[in-house]
C-alpha cells in the first residue's frame, strides 16, 4: 500500500500534464510544442517526455525534506529553457518564439503590455490561469525572473521583516500601470517604451544582485516586481491555504529562517499565518519539528490538501515549460 500511495501523485500529475498538453495540442492550430515545429509528429514525444518529467519532479516533491531543492532545480531549469529560447531567437531562429514577434521577457510586461498594447497577450492568459489554478504558484515555480531571484538570495536568510516592503510593492505597481497608460496616451514608439521597459528589467536585475543576494531573501520578487504584488493581492481567487496549527505550534520561530518570500516573521507566527507574500512553495514545512505548518484546501486533511497542491502545481510547471515561449 505505501508503495502504491507513493506513485499515485506521480501517475496523477503524468495523467494530468499529458491531457493539459494534448488538448493544447489538438485544439491549437499553430503548433506551440517545440518538437511539433521540427518534425511533424515530434509534439506527441515531447507531451510524452514532459509528462515523464513531471511525474519524476511529482515523485521527488512528495518529501517535504525535498522540496526546496527539488523546486530551485526545476525552477532553475524553467528560466534556463526559456532564456535559451529567447537567445536562439534573437540570432535568428524564429521557431523558437511563439508568435515569431519578440516579446521583452520581463515580467512587468505581463501587467503593463496590455496596458500599452490595449488587448491580452498569451503570457497575460497564461498568467490569470495559473493564478486561478493554483494561487500564488506563478511567483515559486513559473517566473522566469524569480528563479534568478530564488539562486541569488540562496545564502543566509536575515530575520526581521523587509522594512517598508507594501509601500515599495505599491508604488512600483502603481508607477508600471501609470507609465503603461502615459505611453499609450502619448503614443510613444514601441522601441522607445521597449526601451523604457528594459531598463526597469535591468533594475530588477541589480536589486537580484544586489540586494536579494546580501539578504538571503528575494527582494526582487516581494518588493519592486509588481507581478508578484499582484499575486500577493489576488491569490484569494483560489482556495489554496497555508496556516500554522495553534495546539503544536512552540513559537521556536526556526521556520523564519527557512522563507525566502519574508511570510515568516514573528508577527506572522504569532498570528498563526504566513504573510501575504507566502507563495505555497513548501520549503517551511519540513524546518517546522512540530509539524505545524500545513497546507489547506477547503475540508480536505492537511496530507490531502498538499497533495493537490503538488498535483496542479507541478502539472502547471511541466506543461508551461513546454509551451512557454517568448
Amino acid at each position: 500500500m505505501r508503495g502504491y500511495k507513493s506513485f499515485r501523485l506521480p501517475l496523477l500529475v503524468f495523467l494530468l500534464t499529458v491531457f493539459l498538453l494534448t488538448f493544447v495540442h489538438i485544439k491549437v492550430e499553430n503548433p506551440l510544442l517545440l518538437l511539433e515545429r521540427f518534425v511533424k509528429g515530434g509534439g506527441w514525444i515531447e507531451i510524452a517526455l514532459i509528462g515523464l518529467y513531471g511525474s519524476i519532479v511529482a515523485y521527488k516533491m512528495q518529501d517535504p525534506g525535498k522540496v526546496q531543492k527539488w523546486r530551485k532545480y526545476t525552477w532553475f531549469a524553467f528560466s534556463v529553457l526559456f532564456f535559451s529560447q529567447l537567445f536562439l531567437g534573437l540570432i535568428g531562429f524564429e521557431r523558437f518564439l511563439m508568435t515569431g514577434k519578440l516579446h521583452l521577457p520581463v515580467p512587468a510586461m505581463i501587467l503593463a503590455g496590455p496596458i500599452y498594447r490595449g488587448h491580452t497577450s498569451m503570457m497575460s492568459i497564461l498568467f490569470v490561469s495559473t493564478l486561478i489554478l493554483s494561487g500564488p504558484a506563478w511567483c515559486s515555480h513559473l517566473c522566469y525572473f524569480g528563479a534568478i531571484d530564488g539562486l541569488a538570495s540562496g545564502g543566509k536568510t536575515r530575520r526581521g521583516p523587509i522594512r517598508n516592503k507594501w509601500a515599495l510593492k505599491s508604488t512600483m505597481m502603481i508607477l508600471v500601470i501609470l507609465a503603461a497608460l502615459v505611453l499609450r496616451w502619448m503614443q510613444v514608439p514601441i522601441l522607445t517604451s521597449t526601451i523604457i521597459a528594459l531598463g526597469f528589467g535591468v533594475i530588477g536585475l541589480g536589486v537580484i544582485f544586489l540586494i536579494s543576494r546580501k539578504e538571503g531573501r528575494m527582494v526582487h520578487c516581494t518588493s519592486y516586481c509588481p507581478i508578484g504584488t499582484v499575486v500577493n493581492l489576488t491569490r484569494f481567487v483560489n482556495p489554496f491555504r497555508m496556516y500554522i496549527d495553534n495546539n503544536s505550534c512552540t513559537n521556536c520561530m526556526v521556520c523564519t529562517s527557512f522563507c525566502k518570500y519574508d511570510a515568516l516573521n514573528k508577527s506572522d507566527i504569532v498570528n498563526r499565518k504566513p504573510g501575504l507574500t507566502c507563495t505555497l512553495c513548501g520549503d517551511c514545512v519540513s524546518s517546522c519539528h512540530a509539524g505545524s505548518i500545513k497546507y489547506k484546501f477547503l475540508r480536505l486533511s492537511p496530507t490531502a490538501a498538499r497533495n493537490l497542491y503538488l498535483l496542479i502545481t507541478i502539472a502547471l510547471h511541466a506543461s508551461t515549460m513546454a509551451l512557454a515561449r517568448i
